[in-house]
C-alpha cells in the first residue's frame, strides 16, 4: 500500500479494532468477515483529507460521484454473501475504491470485479497491485451486463442500487449461488436472491442508501 498512512491516531490499529467492536454491537456476528476487516487499513482506500474519518460508520466520497460504503454495509453485505460458508468464484459489480474488492479477495477463491468509470478503475488497479493478488481480476465494463465471459459465479455482490434485479446477473448466477444487492430508486432495500432448484428466490431486507447503478461506460 502507499506510504501515506502512519498507523497512529485516527488511523491506528486500535481505531480499527474499535470499528470492529462497534460492528459487533450493531449485530454483525460473522467473525470471519470481522477478522478480515480488522486487518485491512481502510484509511488507505480514501483520500488523505478523509483518512481520519475512514473508520467512522459513514460512507465517504471517493471522487467521480462515487462513495466507499460505510463499514457496517460492507460487513453486512459480505456476511450475507458468505451465508456462513466459504466463497468460491465471486463477481463484484462496482469496484469503486477497491475496499470491498479487497475484503472479498481475502475470503474468496476467485474474484472478478467490474467498474464502469475508467479513471476510477485505473486508480484502484494501481492501489490493489500492492496487495499482489493473483486471484483478482478487474475489468472496465457495464455492471448491468455482469461479466458473461467469466460466468457462472457462485456469488454476486452489487455495490450500486438498481431499480430491479438485472436478468443478465441472474443468468450468470450458478445453481445454489447467491446475489446480494440494493434494489429500489427513491426507497432502496437490501436484497438477497438465492438460485434454488425452483429458480431465483428473493428476500428483501433492511432499507439502505446507495449510489444508483448507471448504464454504459464512463
Amino acid at each position: 500500500m502507499n506510504k501515506t498512512p502512519t498507523g497512529i491516531g485516527m488511523t491506528s490499529p486500535r481505531t480499527r479494532l474499535r470499528m470492529i467492536e462497534r460492528l459487533r454491537q450493531q449485530g454483525i456476528n460473522d467473525e470471519v468477515v470481522l477478522s478480515v476487516m480488522s486487518e485491512l487499513p481502510r484509511h488507505q482506500f480514501v483520500e488523505e483529507a478523509l483518512m481520519s474519518r475512514a473508520y467512522d460508520d459513514v460512507s465517504l466520497p471517493i471522487g467521480f460521484g462515487q462513495t466507499i460504503s460505510q463499514p457496517y454495509i460492507v460487513a453486512r453485505m459480505t456476511s450475507l454473501l458468505r451465508n456462513g460458508g466459504k466463497l468460491g468464484k465471486v463477481l463484484e459489480i462496482g469496484t469503486g475504491c477497491g475496499y470491498q474488492t479487497t475484503v472479498l479477495a481475502k475470503l474468496a477463491r476467485e474474484v472478478y470485479s467490474v467498474e464502469r468509470i475508467a479513471p476510477l478503475l485505473d486508480r484502484t488497479r494501481t492501489r490493489l497491485r500492492e496487495f499482489r493478488f493473483t486471484h483478482v481480476r478487474l475489468k472496465h465494463a457495464d455492471g448491468h451486463l455482469g461479466l458473461p465471459e467469466a460466468a457462472p459465479f457462485d456469488a454476486i455482490l452489487m455495490t450500486a442500487a438498481a431499480s430491479h434485479v438485472p436478468a443478465e446477473l441472474l443468468a450468470q448466477l450458478a445453481p445454489g449461488g447467491r446475489l446480494v444487492m440494493p434494489v429500489g430508486v427513491a426507497e432502496q432495500r437490501l436484497c438477497c436472491i438465492d438460485m434454488t432448484d425452483n429458480g431465483p428466490q428473493q428476500t428483501l431486507l433492511e432499507p439502505v442508501k446507495f449510489v444508483p447503478l448507471l448504464a454504459g461506460l464512463g
